[in-house]
């Protein structure tokens, strides 16, 4: 008898989770936000389905304030692998310029990424999105469940999670409710990392450390990615050696200072490290239980 390895099991679950959820869902997609963890959940995806393309599109919630690599990124990658990638842009956000500088993290990340998310799910209908959120970044989505029932208003409410027992999940719904799908919700960041050695997935290089330039801010280290990002008096961007375990909106996004600028260096400092991953996300620090809130309010 064959023993699986802790990466083949998880890799098994994730598969058997993403063909389940397809056989459940009217119109699914994936929700693609160009991280660590969208690489490996495609990849999964791509595995789970292969030879043919997954049978769903991928989504990508756009800002417009992500890190131009990551950007650069998303196309070529979709381009090389011949994915439908849809991208939606919250219109009042573009109308309004909502940007984290002048309106704060908090209104920049509801109106673009919560509010964008639920315009884009009702515009398209999907009944069903998988996500890439793992139960080991944050507390609340440590008690999240593998298929997550959301309201019609796309609301997530506790309560009224399904137990998911022996690995069985719920899928059925009311009209006009739906389901969020998280297939490496089990998965740990050191988990993400190896599999991203053993598999050879490519990702964004910002996760390499590589000299780049920054500026200090309430105790973050703030990448200047473009010439929208006003400098405060004094302040004068500087190079240093760091990389990002966690992508997201760059004035919003804190780099780590590293040396590790290959796969192995990366699993090597995640074996010492004693933070969490999402220490440098504003967004989540924006008041004392913000992750939840935002999640019941339709966050993904």
């Amino acid at each position: 008898m064959t023993t699986l390895t802790h990466l083949q099991r998880l890799e098994a679950e994730s598969i058997q989770i993403f063909r389940e959820a397809v056989s459940e869902s009217e119109r699914p997609v994936m929700l693609y936000s160009v991280g660590k963890d969208s690489a490996v959940m495609l990849h999964l995806a791509l595995k789970a389905f292969a030879p043919s393309l997954p049978p769903f599109q991928l989504l990508h919630v756009d800002t417009t304030w992500k890190f131009r690599a990551m950007y650069e990124f998303r196309d070529q990658f979709v381009a090389e692998k011949g994915l439908d990638l849809l991208v939606h842009k919250n219109p009042e956000c573009v109308e309004r310029g909502i940007n984290p500088f002048d309106h704060g993290s908090a209104m920049h990340t509801d109106m673009w990424k919560t509010e964008g998310l639920k315009q884009a799910l009702d515009l398209h209908g999907f009944d069903l999105a998988f996500g890439g959120a793992r139960r080991d970044e944050e507390k609340s989505r440590a008690k999240e469940r593998v298929f997550s029932l959301r309201s019609a208003q796309h609301r997530w409410d506790p309560k009224l999670q399904r137990p998911e027992l022996w690995h069985l999940y719920n899928a059925r719904k009311a009209p006009g409710e739906s389901v969020r799908v998280f297939p490496i919700s089990n998965w740990t960041e050191l988990d993400i990392w190896q599999y991203i050695h053993r598999e050879q997935i490519p990702i964004v290089p910002l996760y390499f450390a590589a000299k780049r330039p920054v500026v200090e801010r309430d105790g973050a280290l703030i990448m200047v990615d473009d010439d929208r990002m006003p400098l405060q008096p004094g302040e004068v961007p500087e190079m240093r050696s760091v990389r990002f375990r966690t992508l997201g909106c760059y004035p919003l996004t804190g780099a780590v200072e590293s040396e590790a600028d290959t796969l192995t260096g990366i699993i090597q400092e995640m074996l010492l490290t004693t933070s969490s991953e999402r220490q440098g996300r504003v967004i989540d620090h924006d008041s004392s239980g913000s992750m939840e809130k935002k999640k019941q309010e339709g966050y993904f």
